[in-house]
């Protein structure tokens, strides 16, 4: 599964950089992206032209540049280790918003390449994940995005602390939501099942963010719980409530 931007990729890894674009506070589509520029930020480059130590690493033309939807675009780079190291990159989008050269912008991101996450260990390790979210009432009609907070339950003075938050990072985050009704026989919990086990693809350290649209949803009280996958561990969290009101 390919990584986002902030989610500790290392070399070997595929990767998607996405760019959002509004226009008035809305979701709009530019013009045309010509290309996605990326560099590598090397200190020993910097120069007085080249302050930021910018060395070209690739060049993706606008042939591989996705529209994925309204106002969302999306590379997806192998971070072939012939090429890419440990490191600050730059990804460089050449975006034209309309026609005429006052329209036109170099939108500039950045990430990084991160070293693999090996230990070892005689024994099995045990560790464990709080999971908070926000907002929890929500009304009718609205539309955006849920932050939910994947936090490691290590003593934070811990020498292994750095580790457990990049697990917490790279970790795959999943949603559920059901519709609460008390005492509801078990043959009706499909029936009130309305998030299935979704996959929360916008990542960024410790954090997921999943857009909610109420208007598919009922007034009422909903469960919603969370899971995550490392290994061959999976942690499911409590049920929360969720108030979708008028």
């Amino acid at each position: 599964m390919s990584k986002e931007r902030f989610q500790n990729p290392a070399c070997g890894d595929e990767l998607t950089l996405r760019l959002f674009t509004f226009n008035s506070n809305n979701r709009s589509n530019v013009q045309s992206i010509q290309d996605v520029k990326i560099y590598f930020m090397d200190p020993s480059a910097v120069t007085t032209t080249n302050p930021d130590g910018r060395v070209l690493v690739q060049t993706v033309p606008t042939s591989e540049i996705q529209l994925l939807t309204t106002g969302e675009y999306a590379i997806t780079v192998y971070l072939d280790p012939s090429t890419y190291s440990i490191g600050r990159y730059l990804d460089v989008w050449s975006v034209t918003f309309m026609p005429g050269e006052c329209a036109s912008a170099e939108i500039e991101n950045t990430f990084k390449v991160f070293s693999q996450l090996w230990f070892t260990t005689p024994t099995p390790p045990v560790y464990d994940f709080n999971f908070n979210f926000r907002p929890n009432r929500i009304r009718k009609g609205s539309k955006r995005y849920l932050l939910i907070q994947v936090t490691p339950n290590v003593p934070k003075g811990a020498d292994i602390l750095p580790y457990y938050e990049n697990l917490a990072t790279n970790s795959e985050l999943r949603v559920s939501i059901e519709l609460a009704c008390g005492d509801c026989v078990p043959a009706e919990q499909d029936l009130r099942l309305v998030v299935d086990r979704q996959l929360v693809n916008y990542r960024e350290q410790g954090y997921g963010f999943y857009f909610i649209d109420t208007d598919q949803f009922e007034e009422g009280i909903y469960n919603i719980w969370f899971e995550t996958v490392l290994g061959d561990s999976t942690y499911v969290s409590e049920k929360n409530a969720l108030q979708i009101y008028f």
